[in-house]
């Protein structure tokens, strides 16, 4: 069976580090005690080899040749996952792994097109840890000849954030420390430090807005208002936000789990990418030109069996520059209990 370069990467790298622990005793106790380690020790990089192998390149192939991004958003899921495993583990056989699941993507930013003909590869490494969350940048890189600069060889970053449970009891559990060694590195974690704290903030005021978001909401309001009341009389320019919905649906099979039995985040991403992207090119009518991922929340697991509906609908257009307007899409995927009669986000 063919699979591609960063599963591949993810099964030999956790091989070597649970070498000996892929059957923990059940009595196994937890990691007693932390480690420094530094990003240089999480580094991964794997390549794809497109301009040299055709099988590889025929199944990231997009309609448009360039690289199928909801199968890139698969792999870069993975590759975190590896290198959260590389900077949790203890390297100690006699306790027990932590339980690693993607908690979010704060974000995710495309810089230039990504060729399907023209080498890739991805480096990333944890930039930033918290008491039982870290954070982990991934940048996808494919250089043309004509680049000299390396910062212009990077097509895509993506930062991810992981939080760390206990396998037994599934409580918040410690994380290894991280001690930064270059400038740069130090750069990152102070960066994402800054963004922890912003998360933070915005939990806690998340149902306060903005002067800024609240002048924007008005003129939308009032609009969407005379859509429903007065519809004769409606801007023939809008739509209402409902009309642009579009739904799939599916059964989550065996062959999606990850290590721990659970749906893989990464195919959840796919099916969600896929999704939002047909849902503004109905919108739009014609091919749109994917820029960025705002943020992921994984807020709870799916299972094998689950029958997950997908909704995307257009958020927000943005019509500054109407030669190249933007989209603002939302996917979210309810977890729907047939039997029960329950369906949650």
């Amino acid at each position: 069976m063919y699979h591609s370069p960063v599963t591949n990467a993810l099964w030999e790298a956790r091989s070597k580090i649970f070498e000996r622990l892929l059957d923990p005793p059940k009595d196994a106790p937890p990691q007693s005690e932390l480690l420094t380690k530094t990003p240089s020790q999480s580094r991964t990089t794997i390549f794809y080899n497109f301009s040299s192998d055709y099988i590889l390149r025929e199944q990231y192939r997009d309609p448009w040749n360039e690289v199928r991004m909801g199968m890139l958003l698969e792999d870069l899921d993975a590759l975190a996952g590896t290198i959260s495993v590389k900077h949790c583990s203890d390297d100690d056989s006699t306790t027990r792994p932590l339980l690693l699941v993607t908690a979010a993507v704060d974000k995710i930013v495309l810089k230039k097109p990504i060729s399907v003909d023209i080498d890739l590869k991805i480096v990333g490494s944890v930039i930033w840890v918290g008491r039982s969350s870290i954070e982990i940048q991934l940048d996808v890189i494919q250089s043309l000849k004509e680049e000299s600069d390396v910062s212009h060889s990077v097509a895509l970053t993506a930062n991810f954030i992981f939080v760390a449970r206990d396998s037994k009891t599934g409580k918040a559990a410690a994380v290894n420390r991280l001690s930064p060694e270059t400038e740069r590195e130090k750069f990152l974690f102070e960066e994402a430090e800054a963004r922890s704290k912003l998360r933070k903030k915005k939990r806690v005021d998340r149902r306060k807005l903005e002067n800024g978001e609240v002048n924007q909401l008005e003129p939308l309001l009032a609009e969407g208002r005379i859509f429903c009341d007065m519809p004769a009389l409606a801007d023939r320019d809008s739509i209402l936000l409902r009309d642009t919905r579009l739904e799939n649906a599916l059964i989550c099979q065996p062959q999606q789990r990850n290590i721990h039995g659970r749906i893989f985040g990464g195919f959840l991403m796919h099916r969600a990418f896929e999704l939002a992207f047909s849902t503004a090119y109905v919108f739009a009518g014609l091919v749109p030109c994917f820029l960025e991922v705002d943020h992921v929340d994984f807020l709870r697991p799916v299972d094998v069996g689950d029958f997950l509906r997908l909704t995307s609908c257009v958020l927000y257009t943005k019509l500054e520059n109407l030669d190249q307007p933007l989209i603002n899409v939302e996917v979210v995927a309810h977890v729907t209990r047939p039997e029960i009669r329950s369906s949650e986000v």
